[in-house]
């Protein structure tokens, strides 16, 4: 079929040359000149797909990317393709992976070559060979399986480069660090990755007999379970983090996420075997570098693009691996950075002050030197006399708002709207409370992760701030609950506050590339003599309840539940 593809597409070229030759004879040559660069801006050499087993929010997915794009050819246009199973892994996912990417290679020019990045990516490849990749050169990265390494690349279209994650050269490194270690405490889940590296992990146990090998899995361990065995890590242990993709409570964690609660709970620093996470809290050490796989592969893609056979490339297995530490790591625990391994790649390094001055250090101005010292003294001392008053300003400003504000959306809290209500209620100035709830919030987090939900809560109080006034001021509640309190005794401005509350939703929410429509429900209080603020409150909460069993996306009013305002989107 490709043969076919290929025939066709020679007689074509043949048409337009013929075509091209004739228009040739009678145009300008300026106008042919003009014709021929665009023909040549717009040629393509070939076209490469690259299948990751994550998603791009994956932080070695990221370096896998930026690894190809600094390899793949000039002229070459690259597609994506993302199965995401490190947040659903199941045979309905897998159906609508395979459907949905069978209709769009049906859209699209066939591609001259498919790069799979990690171990699901290559698995899924094999499985459809021949109906989606019938052909198809196939180059691999990132596997962490060397079975299954072998045994794709027994096909003569199947090579790639190897992921081996080094645990002898990581310990060897951290005993050069620690060298009264007596434990290894390594991180895994029960994810292909997980499971394939708990083999190599227990596999050298029988070269440290010294050491007691042991792991932390997180897929068996709730979340609070999980937080307990990090921090009873004994501090003559070495913790090797390798992969936390879930928990036994169903929480799904990215390696960001999995390595602040690292750093956070751990007594001891976090060895890392990849890339990804190092400069964010984990300590690094001998790790596969993401970034160089992913230009390798690119770099064969570039060469099958143009002519070579992919049966002529071998199945590079030394894997590209390399030292990469975080000194702000190693200073935080103590650790003598004159350990650091000879050509390692050192993060958040700090400049000692002969890398600052050293063009300044000259034999036989040994006075110049020591004058410039007292004057770079002095200046330091002033410098830091300055910095430290300025900090003191702001740590005291900072808890001060940290008392009165919200931390994640920056608007006043719960314990500055308990005060408030108190000093409104003494200037007789309080005339009503509107509890707000953003509907569905849960399923926001479900579908798209924390980290787009609290960037809907920062959206929605930025808009509620945006309204303020004499008369109106917003207050982070708890949750996805949001209070505005109204200092107007005008009935008007009643319902003219509930609109311009409910308007907030009108517009769709930019959530980090995500566009969501997101709505609202509301409840509607207002302030009496025999009123306390606990009172004020509830009974807008039940109002906004009421609100949402009425079909959300409106208000109610708390006055016997008789009057509704209903804000149709």
């Amino acid at each position: 079929m490709n043969t076919i593809f290929h025939r066709k597409r020679t007689k074509r070229r043949w048409a337009f040359f013929l075509l091209f030759a004739v228009m040739f004879l009678g145009m300008p040559t300026h106008w042919v000149t003009v014709q021929a660069e665009t023909v040549h801006e717009t040629a393509t050499a070939g076209r490469v797909l690259f299948l990751s087993s994550y998603s791009y929010a994956w932080d070695t997915v990221q370096l896998q990317i930026e690894g190809i794009k600094e390899g793949i050819g000039s002229g070459i246009e690259l597609d994506y393709e993302f199965m995401d199973t490190k947040r659903v892994d199941d045979e309905e996912s897998n159906r609508l992976f395979t459907e949905g990417l069978s209709y769009r290679m049906s859209k699209v020019e066939p591609y001259d070559v498919l790069i799979v990045g990690d171990d699901a990516a290559l698995q899924f490849a094999m499985e459809h060979e021949k109906d989606l990749f019938a052909g198809i050169p196939v180059i691999f990265e990132g596997i962490n399986s060397v079975e299954l390494a072998r045994e794709a690349a027994r096909s003569p279209l199947v090579t790639g480069v190897m992921e081996i994650l080094s645990f002898e050269k990581n310990i060897e490194l951290a005993r050069s660090f620690y060298p009264d270690a007596k434990k290894v405490v390594v991180i895994l889940d029960d994810t292909v990755t997980g499971e394939a590296n708990r083999k190599l992990f227990f596999a050298e146990q029988e070269n440290y007999p010294e050491l007691e090998f042991s792991e932390i899995n997180s897929s068996k361990l709730t979340t609070e379970q999980l937080e307990a065995a990090l921090t009873s890590v004994s501090t003559d242990a070495i913790l090797i983090y390798v992969v936390m993709n879930e928990d036994a409570s169903g929480k799904h964690y990215t390696n960001r996420q999995s390595i602040e609660l690292i750093a956070r709970c751990a007594p001891v620093p976090a060895f890392r075997m990849v890339e990804g996470g190092i400069g964010e809290g984990a300590l690094g050490g001998n790790v596969v570098s993401m970034r160089l796989s992913g230009k390798l592969a690119a770099q064969m893609a570039n060469e099958i693009v143009n002519g070579r056979d992919p049966a002529e490339f071998d199945m590079i297995e030394d894997s590209p691996n390399v030292y990469c530490l975080d000194e702000a790591v190693m200073r935080r625990f103590g650790i003598d950075l004159s350990l650091i391994p000879e050509g390692a790649q050192v993060v958040n390094h700090t400049p000692s002050f002969t890398e600052r001055y050293q063009e300044l250090i000259l034999p036989g101005l040994l006075l110049f030197c020591i004058l410039l010292v007292i004057v770079l003294m002095i200046g330091i001392d002033n410098l830091r006399k300055g910095k430290l008053a300025k900090q003191l300003e702001l740590e005291q400003i900072d808890l001060i708002r940290a008392n009165s504000h919200d931390k994640l959306t920056g608007i006043r809290n719960r314990a500055k709207l308990e005060d408030d209500i108190k000093r409104y209620t003494d200037k007789g100035m309080l005339r009503a409370a509107f509890m707000i709830d953003i509907d569905d919030f849960k399923s926001i987090n479900d579908n798209y992760g924390h980290r787009v939900g609290d960037d809907a809560l920062r959206q929605v109080a930025f808009r509620l701030h945006e309204l303020r006034s004499e008369e109106m001021v917003a207050y982070r509640y708890a949750g996805d609950e949001f209070i505005v309190l109204l200092c107007s005794w005008n009935t008007a401005d009643i319902h003219a506050c509930a609109k311009k509350c409910m308007d907030i939703f009108t517009e769709p929410f930019d959530l980090g590339g995500v566009r969501l429509q997101v709505s609202g429900s509301m409840g509607i209080a207002f302030y009496g003599r025999d009123m306390d603020a606990k009172t004020l409150i509830a009974s807008a909460d039940q109002a906004m309840y009421r609100a949402k069993k009425s079909g959300k996306n409106g208000y109610m009013i708390y006055d016997g539940m008789e009057r509704k305002g209903d804000m149709e989107s």
